[in-house]
Formats: C-alpha cells, structure tokens, sequence
C-alpha cells in the first residue's frame, strides 16, 4: 500500500470515527454518566469490535451480505431496536446519584454492537474494498486497514468520552442533566430511524 493511500485510508478513518453515529452517541452518554475512566472499556471494545470487523469483512462477510441481503437488513433493523433501547433509557434517566448505581457498557458488549451497529458495517465494508482490493499483497493491505483503523479509531471516540465527562461538572443541576439525557436520546432516536430508512 502506497504512502498517499495509507493517507487517504487515514482520513477515511478519521472522518468516519469522528463525525456522530450510534458510539460517539453513546460514549458522550457514558462519559457523562460514569466519567471518562469507566467509560474506557466500552472505548476500547469499539476500537477492538472495528477492527475484528474489518477482518470480517475482508474474510467475506460484505460478499455474504451482498448474497444475503436479508442478513445485513435484519442486523440493520437489530441495530435500530438497541439504539431506541438507549435512547429509551436516555430519556428516562434520573438524578445523577440514580444513574451511578448502573454499570456502563464493557467491553464485550461494545465489541459486539459493531456486528449490528450500521455505521461500524457500512464503514468497514468500503474500508476493505477501497484500501484493500483483492490481489498478491491482500492479507498485508487488510491488516494495515486494521491497524490504521485503530490507531485512528480511538483517539477520536475518546474524544466524545471526553466530552461527555466534561459535561459532568457543567450539567450538576437536575433540569440541565434532563435537558442534555433528553437531547442525546432524541440523536438516538433519530439515528434508529435514519438506519432503518
């Protein structure tokens, strides 16, 4: 892989793990409910899910999908129910002392919501077509998809993580920690129904 397509690869990676989607929703949530070191697992199993789906990919699950597009619609539609179970959750959150009785999202659990999580399948399969085409040095060009994935992935999802936990000590009364639990929930919700579009 040439030097100008690692770099067209990295900024793919870039924009894609930094622009909103279901994880950054979802870390800015943790952030702000259990603070940026609890919230370092889910991170890290988002990184660690990305990369084991870029591999999917490249091993055939985007050409099973495209045989099987049922498959790829029911993880869509499995995707879209989880989100508006968070957004659900969001929306009903209480005090802050309420929520820290509650276990953040781990690292398996984060891992395995790349499988269903739209953005993430979307994502890896045009990573792996455009930056690992099919040919002599396949294998070396899909691992290098990986490893700039998550080199890339990670600061950029701790970023929201950050963000989130930042909005701790902004949003210490009650109506302002509801108006920002209710606005995240409604980013979910909405997000749910674009993937289902």
């Amino acid at each position: 892989m040439t030097a100008s397509l690692v770099s067209s690869l990295a900024l793919y990676a870039f924009i894609t793990s930094i622009t909103p989607g279901p994880n950054n929703l979802m870390l800015a949530s943790s952030g702000l409910t259990f603070g940026f070191q609890r919230t370092v697992p889910h991170m890290l199993g988002i990184a660690f899910g990305c990369v084991t789906l870029i591999a999917a990919c490249g091993l055939g699950l985007g050409a099973l999908f495209e045989a099987l597009p049922w498959l790829q619609a029911g993880l869509r539609i499995a995707g879209a129910g989880y989100l508006l179970f968070l957004a659900w959750k969001l929306w009903r959150a209480g005090e802050m002392k309420e929520i820290e009785g509650a276990d953040p999202v781990g690292f398996w659990g984060a891992a395995a919501f790349q499988y269903v999580n739209p953005k993430a399948l979307v994502m890896a399969i045009t990573a792996v077509s455009a930056f690992a085409p099919q040919g002599e040095d396949y294998a070396r060009n899909l691992a290098i998809v990986g490893i700039v994935f998550a080199a890339v992935n990670l600061p950029c999802i701790a970023i929201w993580a950050l963000f989130g936990a930042g909005m701790r000590t902004v949003l210490r009364n009650q109506n302002a920690l509801t108006w920002f639990n209710r606005v995240m929930a409604i980013l979910t919700a909405l997000t749910a129904i674009l993937i289902v579009r």
